[in-house]
């Protein structure tokens, strides 16, 4: 039996899932967190005067990041070089660059490798370290038909990731998301060997962020929030007869709710602060702390339609994610979502700081939405709406659309409300335009 919602299986393959658990790496959380990495490494097994390599990109290094955790790795005694060639967005090729580098340096591979910097450097570090631990390319373990699909068998040795941004949850994800440019598409090498061994999470390495970059992640950060908290019950999908055939992304729990609760209280809360003060100790540290909560969440429970939107998007036109995701998100996960269960979205709304007293639940969810927006607003660094983020119209709707559904289906399938074609043409008209500047 496949693995699809029940919605759409035969009656007589339903078999209602009743079981759901969770897979995270070991969490260091806190203020200078960073000068315990190598207590970390050891921790993992990695013995003194190992070699390892720190995967980043140029902007990374170029804010002293990449020197202060390399002096820390090298003054505890260990060997290491440093990749800072990274790539936003990264492609396959950005892959396969670092791994001619990794198999340049070392005849079998790194004893340790460290993720450092957004969800692209450390997307490169968790695809690179399971490569070489398994051979071959990154077409060999992407989906078909854009790859070959084979499955990852060996985790590869230790991977310790460090987010200098709060919003992409790549430090806890089974999921390396890589672009294919001749497609114009992204995909993913999804598997549980994928995930770090290890996240270490210091908000200092957050406050060199410029305010742009900190709306944008912080609004990804929310994204998964809200995505997890209202997409399907865990026991609304089907049971695979094999528990390894459990998809990474399994459905909402009550686990995944309490963090979706915390993270939209604190990310709501103190991005406004974060963005026009990026020195605030305490607002980065509540961003950091709540993008986490997010991340356990959403990519846990599953992101919806707005991520599986966002893609194509960010494929053809290569804008940011989190700023993809704040401009879909008033059309796609509250407004179309919420006809799915209007009291769940009115319960976001109370998280998001509206008061819903006297409001019926369709207000309230209402109210979420222009909430969103002034949210939005108030950051003074966000666009207003697709046509503003790259010059998208009305004609550009239809292919938009259709990749969506062509391509996306991991992510569609999570969604709380059943989508067709149409119904996604209309939510990206919808995005156009989320305020008149």
């Amino acid at each position: 039996m496949s693995y699809q919602r029940s919605v759409s299986a035969d009656s007589h393959e339903l078999s209602p899932e009743t079981v759901w658990h969770v897979d995270m790496p070991e969490i260091r959380f806190g203020r200078d967190a960073t000068d315990e990495l190598a207590f970390q490494l050891g921790d993992l097994g990695v013995e003194d005067e190992a070699r390892g390599v720190v995967i980043t990109d140029e902007g990374v290094a170029d804010a002293g990041h990449a020197d202060r955790v390399v002096g820390h790795l090298e003054s505890a005694g260990f060997d290491v070089d440093l990749y800072d060639d990274g790539e936003r967005e990264p492609s396959i090729g950005a892959i396969e660059d670092c791994l001619e580098f990794v198999r340049d340096h070392t005849e079998d591979g790194y004893d340790f490798y460290v993720g450092l910097g957004g969800g692209s450097c450390m997307d490169t570090a968790k695809a690179t370290r399971a490569i070489i631990a398994n051979g071959g390319s990154p077409l060999d373990y992407i989906a078909e038909p854009t790859g070959e699909g084979q499955p990852l068998t060996d985790s590869g040795p230790p991977l310790v990731l460090l987010p200098t941004t709060a919003g992409t949850g790549a430090e806890i994800s089974p999921v390396a998301i890589l672009s294919v440019p001749e497609k114009e598409i992204k995909e993913a090498i999804s598997s549980n060997h994928v995930r770090a061994d290890a996240a270490v999470l210091d908000p200092t390495l957050t406050t060199t962020l410029p305010p742009e970059l900190t709306a944008r992640t912080a609004m990804d950060a929310l994204g998964h929030a809200i995505e997890g908290y209202t997409t399907h019950e865990y026991d609304s999908l089907l049971r695979p007869e094999d528990p390894a055939d459990r998809p990474v992304y399994a459905g909402r729990t009550p686990l995944t709710e309490m963090f979706s609760e915390k993270a939209i209280r604190l990310l709501s809360g103190s991005v406004r602060t974060a963005v026009h003060n990026g020195d605030d100790l305490d607002a980065r540290e509540d961003m950091l702390l709540g993008a986490l909560f997010g991340a356990i969440s959403g990519l846990t429970a599953g992101a919806s339609l707005c991520h599986a939107m966002a893609y194509p998007v960010g494929n053809k036109y290569h804008t940011y994610h989190g700023e993809t995701i704040a401009v879909l998100t008033p059309a796609s996960t509250i407004d179309y979502n919420s006809a799915s269960d209007p009291s769940r979205f009115a319960e976001v709304a109370e998280m998001f700081g509206v008061d819903t007293a006297g409001m019926t639940d369709r207000a309230a969810a209402d109210a979420l939405k222009e909430e969103y927006i002034q949210l939005q607003q108030d950051l003074n660094v966000l666009p207003s709406g697709l046509n503003e983020l790259a010059g998208i119209t009305e004609d550009d709707v239809d292919w938009l659309a259709q990749q969506t559904v062509d391509t996306q289906a991991r992510l569609l399938r999570c969604n709380p409300r059943p989508v067709t074609k149409e119904d996604v043409a209309d939510v990206f008209r919808d995005a156009l335009h989320n305020w008149e500047n």
